[in-house]
C-alpha cells in the first residue's frame, strides 16, 4: 500500500515524497515535469510522468501501485500569470482535480490531502487570518483552490470521502541539498538570482503602516509543511476525522525588509535593496494562525527565519 503524489517532483512536492519516506510509507510520484524536475525524485520511489488530466493514466497507476491514498500537490501555482491565463488555470487545477477524483472514486481510493493556498482569502481586512475568516480569491489561481477545497467537500456527502485541505501563503527554504525553489515568481529565488548574477534585489514600497515601512508576510519552512501533509495523511489512514481546512500559519509573520537583512547576514553580501513603487493590491500585512493544524496536524514553526535563508541559500549554491 502506497499514498500517491501528485506534482511530486516540485519544490514542494518533493519535500512531502520525502517526508512520508522518513516515516517508513511507500510513496508513488506522479509529475508531468512542466515545472518539477526527475532528479527531485529519490531513485527508491516509483515515478510515473504524466497529467492528472489523463484518467485512464490515473487509474492505472493507482491499481498496480496499490494506492490508498492521494496528496494532490500538482496544479498550476502562478496567481498572477493566472490572471492572463485563466482557462489553463482552470483546466489544470479544476479539470484535473475533477479527474483526480474521478479515478479515485472508481479505483476505490478514498483518502485526500489536498494543498490548497491563502490565495482564496484575497486580500482579507485582518490582521490574523483565520480559517474561518471570509473567502474573497482575487486571481483565477485563487478561485480554482477554493473550487478544489467545494469539491473534495461534495465527494465527501456523496460518496463518503476523506479529506481535509492545507491553506499557506508563502514556503521557503529547503530540507535537502538537491531540492530547491525554482519558481520565477517567488521572493526567495528571485532575491538570489539578483545576488548570483551582481544585481541589487529590490522592494516594493518602504512606506506601510509596518515596523520597518515594508510588508510582512507568512514565511514557513518546506520541511514543516511537508511535516504536517505526512500527519495529515497518516490520521486519515487511522480513520481520524480532521477538520475540511487548516491554515498553515506563523501567527507573526516577517516582514520584506527583515528577509533583505537576513539575506545580506546569511550569505555575506552586503547590498542595500533598491525601492521600487508599492505594486497595486499589496496589503500591509497578512498573516495566518496555525493554533488548528498545531492541535491536529503536528504544526510546528521548527524554523527560523535564518534557518529558512541558510537552508535555501545553500540549496540553491550546490545547484550552480
Amino acid at each position: 500500500m502506497a499514498w500517491l503524489v501528485t506534482g511530486g517532483a516540485g519544490y514542494i512536492g518533493a519535500h512531502v515524497v520525502r517526508a512520508f519516506r522518513a516515516e517508513g510509507i511507500d510513496v508513488v510520484v506522479l509529475d508531468n515535469l512542466s515545472s518539477g524536475h526527475a532528479d527531485f525524485v529519490p531513485d527508491s520511489v516509483p515515478f510515473v510522468r504524466g497529467s492528472i488530466l489523463d484518467r485512464e493514466m490515473l487509474e492505472r497507476t493507482l491499481r498496480e501501485h496499490n494506492v490508498t491514498g492521494v496528496v494532490h500537490v500538482a496544479g498550476f501555482k502562478y496567481a498572477g500569470v493566472s490572471v492572463q491565463k485563466p482557462l489553463h488555470t482552470y483546466e489544470q487545477n479544476v479539470t484535473g482535480t475533477a479527474i483526480l477524483l474521478e479515478a479515485m472514486q472508481s479505483t476505490g481510493v478514498d483518502k485526500i490531502v489536498f494543498s490548497s493556498s491563502a490565495a482564496v482569502y484575497g486580500t482579507p481586512d485582518v490582521d490574523l487570518v483565520t480559517e474561518d475568516t471570509p473567502k474573497a480569491p482575487e486571481s483565477p489561481y485563487g478561485e480554482s483552490k477554493l473550487i478544489g477545497e467545494w469539491m473534495l467537500r461534495d465527494q465527501e456527502i456523496a460518496m463518503g470521502l476523506a479529506h481535509t485541505s492545507l491553506r499557506y501563503f508563502n514556503v521557503v527554504g529547503s530540507g535537502y541539498s538537491d531540492v530547491y525553489d525554482t519558481s520565477p515568481h517567488n521572493l526567495f529565488p528571485l532575491v538570489f538570482d539578483a545576488l548570483l548574477g551582481g544585481q541589487t534585489p529590490r522592494i516594493n514600497g518602504d512606506d506601510y503602516p509596518t515596523p520597518d515601512g515594508t510588508c510582512v508576510r507568512d514565511y514557513i519552512h518546506v520541511a514543516d509543511l511537508a511535516a504536517s501533509h505526512v500527519s495529515a495523511a497518516k490520521s486519515l489512514d487511522a480513520g481520524q476525522v480532521l477538520e475540511p481546512v487548516y491554515n498553515l500559519g506563523s501567527g507573526d509573520g516577517v516582514s520584506v525588509g527583515q528577509i533583505m537583512a537576513t539575506v545580506a547576514e546569511v550569505t555575506g553580501i552586503d547590498f542595500t535593496p533598491e525601492i521600487a513603487p508599492r505594486r497595486a493590491g499589496d496589503p500591509a500585512r497578512i498573516v495566518s494562525t496555525g493554533e488548528s493544524a498545531a492541535r491536529d496536524l503536528d504544526w510546528v514553526m521548527r524554523h527560523s527565519l535564518a534557518d529558512m535563508v541558510s537552508s535555501a541559500w545553500s540549496a540553491r549554491r550546490s545547484a550552480q
